[in-house]
């Protein structure tokens, strides 16, 4: 991941239930209409998100969402960080293969997450949970 540093203290969101994922989502649209991200990059910011909230409530059990405007000294961009106190992953490269599920789904949760962020990093160990910390770069 490229290194980032905070512009603006993370605004954090509890992820209990299902309402929790719409809150992210309305969170990280409010927050990206307020960059020069494009409007493909915002709407790829806000679909991963939604999906990274969705796994946290439904494979960790649920836990909470950062969202911090950050710089890299030459761009922009916005930090999503995501926490569970779950089982965590037990293979991460199997979660990352398109089409493996362990709750019903389609499998594109992860996989896809990554392909529509710029930088994408996940930190687990089974019984102790999953971080996962992303950011999208204004162009």
């Amino acid at each position: 991941m490229s290194p980032a540093t905070a512009v603006a203290p993370p605004r954090r969101q509890d992820i209990v239930g299902d309402d929790d994922v719409v809150r992210i989502r309305q969170l990280v649209r409010s927050v990206a209409t307020g960059t020069r991200l494009t409007l493909v990059d915002q709407t790829k910011l806000v679909t991963a998100a939604s999906e990274l909230a969705r796994n946290t409530l439904v494979h960790g059990g649920g836990g909470y969402a950062e969202v911090q405007l950050v710089t890299n000294g030459r761009r922009n961009g916005i930090r999503l960080t995501f926490v569970d106190e779950g089982p965590g992953i037990a293979d991460l490269e199997l979660a990352f293969t398109d089409g493996y599920t362990t709750g019903g789904g389609l499998g594109l949760g992860l996989s896809g997450s990554r392909r529509l962020m710029d930088d994408f990093d996940v930190r687990t160990e089974v019984g102790q949970g999953t971080t996962v910390t992303t950011v999208k770069w204004e162009r």
